[in-house]
């Protein structure tokens, strides 16, 4: 059971495939700027980007055949009127060159040459608009061997919408190499965040080509930038008149021996605002638990039975098991008492590769009437240990994240530098802010009790993952060398603070000053 699709989200973070880009280009066409003046205002800001970063220095644009080549004659005209020395290449015969792109090539002064390796001999920085975004095969002849090239030379490359070789919607790489800076037109695409394509786009800048917001009346995204933007009204905050028991109470299975991941988990909770947290575990672990945590509560359960008579106390309002659980018949017990408990659960690690063998079984539990919210947080390999048989493990990372939602009738948080939160209905979040220092043992434990925290303080599953993920992210930058993941709970206050600081602070609640 999941929220309402009715979920507001701030168009500023939409994420556009290359067909809903095209559409956007034809109606911002419609809405009275000629296309000729939308190819110069998708060029000029390339020729800017770069005025920016680099002094004067030799420069060879690339152009292709179409649209991204003509970007590429207006970056070079506004370059060498700014009298850098410029250069350019181009894929095709000028003949074969139509609409924008003629013009534009024709506006051009000097000379044009064949696009092949020796272009590059005497530039210092290249320009890449040979497709952008409107490949979508594999990248070959004289356009993949001279970027090859640029990146053997270790030659700064500056692409125009996406690297060529990158497949906009997928991030999937099919002769692409390393950019230093990406200039994209109106909004970021979905192959700027996913992996591989996000590790060679370079720094990414979004330019302003006016194209008007109105055509969010007609293009309808579904896949979105994770960002503060989304979720920060929806974030809980506590009331002047709250307390403990208003905060929400979290329940958290915990494992033995193996108990450090559910101490984690609990702590992360905790951290993240909730009211009350309490692991339960057997008697044989109790004593560990006890003497670790403070703040934290301790419960001693031995049988299903037990957990679901604790599990009638409405106070509890979200639950998390699979750090430590161990995996076998025992945690599919609890899962299930969990599940239909009707609270918020989250299922991490053991408790997803437990149901590896029966995974519909899972999927109708949290699929039934009694079931309350679920989340499903694995990294790749417990995702393909669930869902392998399930869906089509063949697909791009976002196809999948949304299959695995639909089948299993939970929000998926697919784990990664590419985290993927996607949700029944088809609507998606990426993820971008996670350092590479995230990748440490125990990190996804701190995660799923993160986003346990946020759905036990009563915020909507889909918008907690969210923004779970993205706290988890800034926690860890925050942090920087050295991390190890107990540290990231600690480090959440901070990320809170700087929250406050950089959005517009929301109304006081009622009762406030």
């Amino acid at each position: 059971m999941t929220e309402s699709t009715s979920a507001p989200f701030d168009c500023r973070t939409a994420l556009l495939t290359s067909m809903q880009m095209a559409q956007a280009d034809r109606l911002t066409i419609a809405s009275g700027i000629s296309a000729l003046a939308l190819m110069e205002n998708a060029g000029r800001p390339v020729a800017q980007a770069i005025m920016q970063r680099w002094r004067p220095c030799p420069v060879v644009v690339l152009c292709g055949p179409g649209s991204n080549g003509g970007d590429g004659f207006v970056v070079a005209r506004r370059l060498a009127e700014a009298d850098w020395p410029v250069r350019v290449a181009l894929s095709v015969p000028l003949a074969d060159l139509h609409g924008e792109a003629a013009h534009y090539a024709a506006l051009w002064r000097g000379p044009i040459e064949a696009l092949s390796p020796t272009v590059l001999d005497g530039a210092e920085l290249v320009v890449d608009a040979i497709f952008g975004a409107g490949l979508s095969r594999a990248l070959d002849g004289a356009a993949a061997q001279t970027l090859t090239s640029a990146a053997a030379r270790d030659m700064n490359i500056v692409a125009v919408d996406v690297p060529s070789g990158l497949i906009g919607d997928t991030g999937a790489v099919v002769g692409a190499v390393l950019c230093t800076l990406t200039v994209t037109c109106f909004r970021k695409k979905p192959g700027h965040l996913l992996q591989p394509g996000q590790s060679l786009c370079g720094e990414i800048v979004v330019a302003d080509i006016g194209t008007p917001t109105s055509v969010f009346g007609q293009i309808r995204p579904d896949t979105f930038e994770n960002d503060p933007a989304l979720w920060r009204d929806d974030l809980p905050t506590p009331t002047p008149d709250g307390n403990k028991y208003t905060r929400g109470h979290a329940l958290v299975w915990g494992g033995w021996p193996a108990t450090g991941a559910a101490r984690m988990a609990a702590r992360a909770a905790a951290r993240v605002g909730v009211g009350l947290t309490t692991v339960v575990m057997k008697e044989v672990a109790l004593q560990v638990y006890a003497a670790t945590l403070t703040s934290v509560m301790v419960s001693q359960v031995e049988s299903v039975e037990d957990l679901e008579q604790i599990l009638i106390d409405r106070r509890i309002t979200g639950m998390l098991i699979g750090p430590g659980a161990g995996i076998g018949p025992e945690t599919r017990a609890r899962v299930f008492a969990m599940l239909n408990s009707g609270q918020a659960t989250v299922l991490d690690a053991d408790a997803l590769t437990t149901f590896q063998e029966d995974p519909q079984s899972l999927f109708f539990a949290i699929s039934g009437s009694g079931a309350g919210p679920c989340v499903l947080t694995p990294h790749e390999g417990e995702f393909r240990r669930l869902f392998d048989g399930v869906i089509d493990m063949g697909c791009d990372k976002l196809t999948r994240a949304r299959a695995a939602a639909h089948a299993s009738g939970a929000i998926i948080v697919l784990k990664g530098r590419d985290t993927i939160i996607a949700t029944p209905d088809g609507r998606a979040i990426i993820n971008a802010n996670a350092p590479p220092t995230l990748a440490t043992a125990g990190a996804g434990d701190v995660l799923s009790g993160m986003v346990l925290g946020l759905l036990a303080q009563g915020m909507a599953p889909f918008l907690a993952a969210a923004a779970a993920v993205w706290l988890h992210g800034a926690a860890a930058a925050h942090f920087g060398p050295g991390l190890l993941a107990e540290d990231l709970p600690d480090r959440l206050p901070a990320v809170f603070r700087q929250l406050e600081r950089l959005l517009p602070q929301r109304p006081m609640s009622p009762g406030g000053r």
